[in-house]
């Protein structure tokens, strides 16, 4: 279905416009993301927009965001708070965002065939973002994660399953499954009924989705129960799906409730947690926002970002394993702290439409928590001595 049909098809469905927060589209707001003209091919036609602040945790983690309907990368960040949480914790943050040409309502085109396939559309376009940033700010290949609402959310399960060689892991809020529609009419569908898929069927859309044959992504699910925009159902299917690709039972290993709201888990032999998912109670569609587990609040309320009383772009930076790292500089290759290389100028080589140089990833699990005995003042001060800063 063309773009010019896919308008005029919403035309006649009025009470859709919800639809991933559908309507006017997000006023300015004072943002601290920068704008990328240039970051290689872009058969997408997408914006890029980053976050990196002065000072980077060493082997730097990439958080790749995607917005909702009616959203820009901006509102987004403010409202769920992603670039508080990379300034605090000391990674990195990359937003794309849609353009009305592609889509009238600022959507993610998740369900367009040319958009979600390998190498392709879209998909490709947030790849070749990845690929600047990483070659950009020395990002540890083996630290890159994706995540975002609504259509950003079903964006997100494109990303997972297209590129699983290039993601540690993953979270979708208020998302959909990758692969259960190829046109707006059956992602309308999907989005009113979920998928009733086996979870062999699911999981077969992700494999078939690259050649992919090594581990794969860890993943994170965020739903409200209350949700009429996107069913709740459509958690249940990305659970689903997700579990069949790693091989994991369809009974949940631990349940809980967290802040309130139950979660349930499932880990590998090893105790390693590979699928999660949260259903918020009572909540409708949107991001869920409260107060972290460190007391501080990320984000601020609006359209389909919600008091949930839990923070889930806390909690999902915690899955990703970034809330518990010691901040130190990031040393430039030529010796000078990151802080003070912000003018130096660099080229950055961008692969082809099919890159595959930034994946590299050997495990999926997070790296070990630091000894809490380690002297961060003296290996700070080491650090700058060996820059030439300190005497």
């Amino acid at each position: 279905m063309s773009l010019v049909n896919n308008v005029e098809f919403l035309r006649h469905l009025p009470k859709m416009n919800a639809f991933s927060g559908l309507g006017a589209l997000a006023p300015a707001v004072p943002t601290p993301l920068v704008e990328t003209t240039e970051f290689g091919v872009n058969p997408g036609d997408l914006k890029m927009y980053s976050f990196v602040p002065a000072q980077l945790a060493r082997s730097p983690a990439l958080v790749v965001v995607l917005h909702g309907c009616g959203q820009t990368a901006a509102s987004y960040d403010l409202g769920a708070g992603w670039s508080t949480l990379a300034k605090h914790y000391g990674f990195a943050l990359l937003m794309p965002e849609q353009q009305a040409v592609n889509n009238g309502n600022s959507c993610f085109n998740w369900f367009n065939p040319q958009d979600i396939a390998r190498g392709q559309g879209e998909a490709c376009s947030i790849r070749q973002m990845i690929a600047h940033m990483a070659g950009a700010h020395e990002i540890d290949p083996r630290r890159i994660y994706v995540t975002g609402l609504s259509a950003g959310g079903a964006m997100a399960s494109v990303m997972l399953a297209t590129y699983p060689d290039v993601f540690a892991a993953g979270a979708i809020v208020a998302g959909l499954p990758f692969g259960v529609a190829t046109d707006l009419r059956e992602a309308l569908h999907a989005m009113m009924h979920a998928s009733a898929l086996s979870a062999p069927e699911l999981g077969g859309f992700v494999r078939n989705a690259s050649t992919h044959d090594g581990a794969w992504p860890r993943l994170s699910v965020w739903h409200g129960s209350a949700d009429r925009t996107v069913h709740p159902g459509n958690a249940d299917a990305i659970v689903r799906q997700w579990l069949d690709v790693h091989g994991l039972p369809l009974a949940a290993m631990s349940k809980a409730d967290v802040d309130g709201h139950p979660r349930e888990v499932w880990w590998n032999v090893d105790g390693e947690t590979l699928v999660e998912s949260f259903s918020i109670t009572d909540m409708a569609h949107g991001t869920p926002l409260g107060l972290a587990d460190n007391d501080e609040r990320y984000g601020v309320e609006g359209a389909f970002l919600i008091e949930a009383g839990i923070s889930s772009s806390y909690h999902i930076a915690s899955f990703f394993g970034l809330t518990d790292k010691v901040r130190q500089p990031h040393i430039a290759p030529t010796g000078i702290p990151r802080e003070r290389a912000d003018t130096i100028s660099m080229t950055i080589p961008v692969p082809a439409a099919e890159p595959e140089a930034v994946s590299g990833r050997k495990s999926d699990r997070p790296r070990k928590r630091r000894s809490k005995g380690v002297d961060v003042g003296a290996v700070i001060t080491r650090a700058l001595t060996a820059a030439g800063l300190m005497k």
